[in-house]
Parts: structure tokens; C-alpha cells; sequence
């Protein structure tokens, strides 16, 4: 299945290239809003909540109470996390707070859990370098993208796995780790990290693989009007 993302950053949607060079911004959110509509997920990540620059939270709770979306970007909280779904998020989805001392923290994951319920929780497991990557993609830790699946299975409904190294190039994503990161949980999985082609969408979901697409929709080399 492809799910469109929609990566809010200063009130406005935009395309990074490996987090942090801007290729694409466009003020009118609400037009990429409108045009997802139909999709049965969406991604939105508050990019400025992620990286601890600000705060697109007014704009989160708007788009959530009109898409059937999933909602990340500094859930560090269990009320940030309770905030986003009553505003109408279907999920969370939680990264740099499910780490702590360069391993996954488990306490936390499990007050999450207990909290919101562990069917709404995504748990986010960035990799670089073939190591998780946090705090915006900046802090590397000592564990694969796979020890840290492992860890945090108990916790969470689904992991969004992002390869980093092909984030935003437009050259395809990397199946050998993606492969790797299914064969370490029997959760849900979506993939992300310049996906780019349809061919690679439907490789993916032919292994029960959700694709997160983004500066393929947004430069138009993909067609995305619509569910396929």
C-alpha cells in the first residue's frame, strides 16, 4: 500500500534530502490535505516537533481531523501522544523516545503502551550506516535497525523502518535491509526512504510491505491522485 506523507515544517509542507537540505516547500498544506483525501493512510510528521526547532501542533490536530492518518514528530510524551489521537490521528507513531542511553527504552515504550494501547502505536526505527539513528537522524546508536525491532515488539502494532541513506535521492530504497528489518518481527511493517517507483511499491506490498512516499509524489515522478 502506498501511504503519501505529508512532512510539516514553519506551517508548511516540505521535501528535506537526507533531513536536512530543502528541495520543496509549499504554504498551501491544505491542497496536499485535499488531494490525499481518499487514501485509506496518510503520513504527516511534524518535522520542527522532530528536531526540537518548534512546533506545528495547531496545524497536526487540523490535518488529523480530516485524514485517516498516523501522526509523528515529537511524541516524547504520553500526553503528547493522547493530544495527538483525540484530535483524530488513527496512530502515533514514536521515535527518539522509545531510546535512552543508546538502547530502546523500554520503560517508557511500556507507560506508551499502557497509556494509548499498543495497537496505536508505530514504532519509528531509522537506520544509517546500518545503525538506528535519532534525535532528527543526528545521534547514532550501537544497535541495528533489527536488535532494536526485537526489543520494542511488545510495545507497538507496527514499525515504520526509515532508510536513511536513501532518504530524499530519488534513486530507490535498499530491500536487503528492509528485508532484514522483516525477518526480525511478525509486526506490521512500512518502509521508507526514497521509494520511488510504483514497481518498487508493489514489490514491497506483494511482501505484506506498506511504502511511505514522499519527494516522488511531490516532484511528480509518481502518479499518486489516488489509491491503487
Amino acid at each position: 500500500m502506498l501511504i503519501p506523507s505529508i512532512d510539516l515544517k514553519r506551517g508548511a509542507v516540505v521535501q528535506l534530502v537526507q533531513g536536512e537540505r530543502l528541495a520543496i516547500r509549499d504554504d498551501d498544506v491544505f491542497r496536499w490535505v485535499r488531494r490525499f483525501a481518499s487514501f485509506a493512510k496518510v503520513q504527516v510528521i511534524d518535522l520542527d516537533a522532530a528536531m526540537g526547532s518548534g512546533d506545528n501542533l495547531g496545524l497536526v490536530r487540523d490535518i488529523a481531523g480530516q485524514l485517516s492518518c498516523r501522526v509523528g514528530g515529537g511524541i516524547r510524551t504520553v500526553e503528547r501522544a493522547q493530544d495527538v489521537l483525540a484530535a483524530g490521528a488513527r496512530q502515533i507513531i514514536a521515535g527518539s523516545a522509545l531510546f535512552k542511553s543508546g538502547a530502546p527504552d523500554l520503560e517508557f515504550a511500556r507507560r506508551l503502551a499502557d497509556a494509548v494501547g499498543s495497537d496505536r502505536i508505530i514504532a519509528a526505527v531509522d537506520s544509517r550506516g546500518g545503525h538506528v539513528v535519532i534525535h532528527g537522524w543526528k545521534t547514532a546508536l550501537p544497535l541495528t535497525a533489527a536488535e532494536a525491532v526485537r526489543a520494542l515488539e511488545p510495545y507497538c502494532d507496527e514499525f515504520l523502518y526509515t532508510h536513511v541513506d536513501t532518504e530524499g535521492l530519488m534513486g530507490g530504497t535498499n530491500l536487503d535491509a528492509i528485508l532484514t528489518v522483516r525477518r526480525a518481527t511478525s509486526r506490521r511493517l512500512t518502509a521508507a526512504g526514497g521509494i520511488t517507483t510504483q514497481q518498487e511499491i508493489d514489490d514491497l506490498d506483494a511482501l505484506g510491505i506498506d511504502a511511505v512516499v514522499g519527494m516522488a509524489i511531490y516532484t511528480g515522478a509518481l502518479n499518486a491522485d489516488g489509491p491503487r
